[in-house]
């Protein structure tokens, strides 16, 4: 007779929704649900949502003793205390005690950590990095997040939030994160809101340049916009990406001498630009190598839909810990 199937719940809390599943060992998906991450005040209550949106799906694959833990990425998680800290995207502000009061309602250990380390252990454990021991994520969305795996295991670093390279300073004066108020960190050239931005530095450079970029008030450029001019051949739009590669790659470079990594993997909305990011990406981070290091490194896209990735990677952390 075989044995029941083991499962983990997956949850992601993002600044707008929170997604949640069950996943089995084969990392297989059921009982997907989403619920807003802005409805309620009080974290309490949020929690409170989740169970009673779950409670039906954990019922129906045979109750909380199949199901080993519950996996968390949220912003600003720290995996040892299993705090989410002063996350400026979330309406709950300060220490949010996480782990402690899920596992309090739902009866089953909880482990936390931030979403990008979450991305990197399910990249591991399901999909591009999968028999990797050194490899780098780097989340290319909204901003720029990351998770490192070296020799196998997750880095952390002595407080739990290693691993912030979307806020490394790779243009010293350069562009003012608001969230933040540094000036030239990655997040602000690499991500889908920093390729806006880079738009609209262009078109008012360039003011006798025509461009399909120019139908659109400048709130209304996003990244989506600007690979959909690319593909027809604008030349503005086209020259954003060489920029935004050029700053990614010269970063990767900084990365790849910092930990030696089989492959760099990219995830996230603005990888849907493929090979217009991808080209000037490798060409810059192999001009900005060490001899010692070039040609080595893979840069690969993730392996994981974008719908499951964040709920993979919450639910992988427990199998880690198993």
């Amino acid at each position: 007779m075989e044995a029941p199937l083991e499962y983990a719940i997956g949850i992601d809390i993002g600044g707008t929704n929170t997604k949640f599943g069950i996943v089995n060992h084969r990392g297989e998906i059921s009982h997907r649900g989403e619920i807003s991450s802005t409805n309620h005040t009080e974290v309490e209550d949020f929690i409170t949502e989740l169970y009673e949106n779950l409670k039906p799906a954990i019922k129906e694959i045979g109750g909380e003793e199949l199901i080993k833990g519950i996996g968390v990425g949220a912003p600003n998680g720290n995996y040892y205390n299993g705090n989410i800290e002063f996350a400026p995207n979330l309406q709950w502000k300060g220490v949010i005690p996480l782990a402690k009061l899920i596992h309090k309602k739902f009866k089953i250990a909880c482990i936390l950590t931030n979403d990008a380390n979450a991305a990197a252990v399910g990249e591991m454990m399901y999909g591009a990095a999968r028999g990797m021991k050194d490899f780098i994520m780097i989340t290319l969305g909204t901003g720029v997040g990351s998770g490192i795996i070296a020799n196998g295991q997750l880095i952390l670093g002595h407080d739990g939030f290693a691993g912030e390279l979307g806020h490394t300073i790779i243009r010293p004066g350069g562009r003012l994160h608001k969230g933040t108020g540094m000036k030239g960190s990655l997040e602000t050239y690499a991500s889908a809101t920093g390729i806006a931005a880079t738009a609209n530095e262009m078109l008012e450079k360039n003011p006798k340049e025509n461009s399909l970029l120019r139908k659109l008030p400048a709130k209304k450029i996003d990244s989506k916009a600007v690979f959909e001019a690319a593909v027809k051949g604008d030349k503005i739009a086209k020259e954003v990406f060489k920029f935004t590669g050029r700053i990614l790659g010269e970063a990767l470079a900084n990365f790849v001498m910092f930990s030696s990594p089989e492959a760099i993997i990219l995830f996230g909305g603005v990888c849907k630009a493929g090979d217009m990011l991808m080209k000037p990406v490798k060409k810059h981070m192999e001009k900005n190598l060490l001899p010692i290091f070039q040609n080595k490194i893979k840069l690969l896209f993730s392996e994981l839909k974008e719908s499951d990735a964040a709920i993979l990677g919450a639910s992988a952390l427990v199998w880690e810990k198993k």
